[in-house]
């Protein structure tokens, strides 16, 4: 098998370049709004520039562990509102509508997050589960 001059088993292909400021604030930030639509944007952007800016390292694991938070909340609201429809007939399921009200707060907890990072400044969500350090 043939490598590109430099590359081979014992010498595999560099990560890539680290970020300037301005990326690491823009994907860090990207990473947050991704929220809008659920955790796969921040756990690709946070697995892909992790290593190659410290801003989106921190920020990206913030956004994930909250969107990691919010999947529980929905794992839960779920589960609540098929155990007491089936337990009221139907009458209590419509308490799944509350995952609305959850994607709404995440929401707008995402979009805070976003305009803090693209100024540079770090976001703690108020309530999040560390679950990524």
């Amino acid at each position: 098998m043939s490598y590109p001059t430099g590359q081979g088993p014992s010498n595999p292909p560099a990560a890539g370049a680290p970020l300037t400021a301005e990326q690491d604030r823009q994907w860090a930030s990207l990473a947050h709004l991704g929220g809008i639509l659920f955790f796969p944007p921040a756990l690709i952007i946070w697995l892909v520039f992790k290593d190659r800016g410290p801003f989106t390292n921190t920020e990206g694991k913030e956004a994930l562990n909250f969107q990691i938070t919010l999947l529980i909340g929905y794992v839960a609201i779920n589960l609540a509102a098929t155990i007491l429809g089936l337990v009221t007939f139907g009458l209590l399921s419509v308490l799944s509508s509350l995952g609305w009200v959850l994607w709404l707060v995440g929401s707008i907890f995402s979009v805070v997050a976003y305009f803090s990072a693209r100024e540079g400044r770090g976001y703690r969500y108020p309530f999040s589960l560390r679950l990524i350090s």
